[in-house]
């Protein structure tokens, strides 16, 4: 008996919101207007190419000091978000490549088109990474990020977030996903996250605050555990 190669499990649609979403202003000009095809997994998707683990910075993992002075801090509330990042199955996924960015504690973008208001913060790059440990585990420092408005529908709000993206061996392994704040009242009047018919699936993406992992004096912490995928059920061919 020779053992195929693995491949990843079906994608679950159940949890995610329609590609027309006619709230979602954007989704109107971006959804597709055809049906999605669905290809089955090849050599670029399950073996690689990969990334480097030696490509990290001492301090990628720490968004309050990566882009700071010398002696400075980012401005804003200390936090450390931390969880597992798992699969399907709750097997851990080592050595995963977590890459985060965000809006600073006034909830502006370190990006030239971003025309909000609020002050940029000299001492806050908005953007880290980190690679996930033997056990799936992972963790950073940051500041919490602010809301923002944007031009949707004249006052909408994005809640506070946190961008992810989570590569798994290869670069084509990849998720890209928000994080939210327990208790933020935006989340249930954000149109993006309006766009998710399943409230399981919001709670999945809402961090909550962890005070077993907060630091005293410093830094409160949050946990946000990522599920994927993974590979499909182990198959045999003669």
């Amino acid at each position: 008996m020779q053992a195929m190669p693995k491949v990843f499990a079906r994608r679950n649609l159940a949890g995610h919101p329609p590609a027309l979403t006619p709230e979602y202003r954007s989704t109107r000009l971006r959804a597709p207007a055809r049906e999605l095809l669905s290809f089955e997994n090849g050599p670029g998707e399950i073996r690689g190419p990969v990334f480097g683990h030696g490509m990290l910075g001492p301090l990628d993992d720490d968004l309050t000091r990566n882009y700071a002075a010398a002696g400075e801090s980012a401005i804003g509330e200390r936090i450390i978000v931390h969880g597992s990042v798992l699969d399907g199955d709750a097997r851990p996924v080592s050595g995963a490549l977590l890459e985060v960015w965000q809006a600073n504690a006034g909830g502006r973008y370190r990006h030239k088109k971003d025309g909000y208001l609020a002050p940029l913060d000299p001492n806050f790059g908005g953007c880290g990474r980190l690679i996930a440990g033997a056990d799936g585990s992972y963790a950073f420092r940051t500041v919490r990020p602010g809301p923002y408005p944007w031009p949707n529908g004249g006052n909408d709000w994005r809640p506070a977030h946190i961008h992810f993206s989570i590569f798994g061996h290869g670069f084509a392994q990849r998720l890209i996903t928000q994080m939210y704040f327990e208790g933020d009242p935006h989340i249930p009047l954000c149109p993006i996250v309006n766009t998710i018919p399943d409230k399981a699936a919001i709670d999945q993406l809402t961090a909550k605050l962890d005070m077993e992992h907060t630091v005293p004096m410093d830094a409160r912490a949050y946990r946000f555990d990522i599920v994927l995928r993974g590979v499909a059920p182990f198959e045999k061919s003669t």
